[in-house]
């Protein structure tokens, strides 16, 4: 990847790039991370076709405003900190939905313990609690052939997501997308509980309790209606549960901010 070329940043950009560095320190802090790999993108509010992403090599406590790279969508980096780098295979899985959704600015990508078990199991993402039951019918899966370097796989990728939101990347990991980096990263909180809860039930029960499949779409509707949309339809921003991680971030190191 190209090296990074200094450029002026709007009050805009400047909030994205707050806005994405602290919901790196939120994953760490809630156990979200595989050391200086996996990702979340932000569109870029001034240029759209271009994503803000983490520089590779930091880990997601160090992640900071200023250290996030500003790349096109041919991968070159147009604005960083000096010597930055990026990850190809993240730029490609971070790319390809953005391309494809123009409806998602925020991308996260993880490889939990629990979200790579279930990816692993042949029945995928169960109706065993509330949190799951809260993406039911909403949940889309990607067969796993090989790490994530070309355009075909882009294409396969954007064909597996669709419209939905939350994707099961099968023998993987997790892909999470949303309208905002509020809304994705609480999306990705409550989906993450709701695989360590199936872990856990399916390691002492073999023959676990199913909800029903009307139970399963009153939740998944109210859900919806409580804290993911209002009535005309449109998002919330979470910003509730937004508001309480950044007051437990600064409390913690406000150097996200920088």
């Amino acid at each position: 990847m190209n090296a990074p070329v200094a450029t002026s940043r709007s009050e805009a950009t400047w909030q994205a790039r707050k806005d994405l560095a602290a919901a790196y320190r939120a994953m760490a802090l809630y156990g979200m991370t595989d050391l200086i790999y996996n990702h979340i993108s932000l569109r870029s509010p001034d240029t759209p076709e271009n994503m803000l992403i983490n520089s590779y090599g930091l880990f997601y406590d160090e992640v900071t405003a200023s250290s996030l790279v500003e790349v096109n969508a041919a991968g070159d980096i147009l604005d960083g900190p000096p010597g930055a780098v990026i990850n190809k295979v993240g730029y490609v899985i971070h790319n390809a939905v953005h391309e494809a959704r123009p409806d998602v600015n925020c991308v996260i990508h993880t490889h939990t313990r629990a979200d790579m078990a279930v990816s692993a199991m042949s029945c995928g993402l169960l109706p065993l609690t509330q949190n799951a039951m809260f993406f039911h019918g909403a949940v889309s899966y990607h067969d796993y052939s090989g790490p994530a370097c070309d355009r075909a796989e882009q294409l396969a990728l954007q064909k597996s997501l669709g419209s939905n939101d939350v994707m099961i990347l099968r023998n993987h990991g997790l892909l999470v997308c949303g309208p905002s980096v509020s809304e994705a990263f609480v999306t990705l909180y409550l989906i993450e509980n709701a695989f360590k809860a199936q872990v856990d039930i399916l390691a002492v029960d073999p023959t676990p309790r199913l909800c029903s499949e009307s139970v399963a779409q009153r939740t998944r509707a109210a859900f919806m209606g409580f804290g993911g949309r209002r009535p005309d339809n449109t998002p919330t921003g979470r910003a509730i549960e937004w508001s309480a991680i950044l007051r437990r971030l600064d409390a913690i190191d406000p150097s996200w901010r920088t």
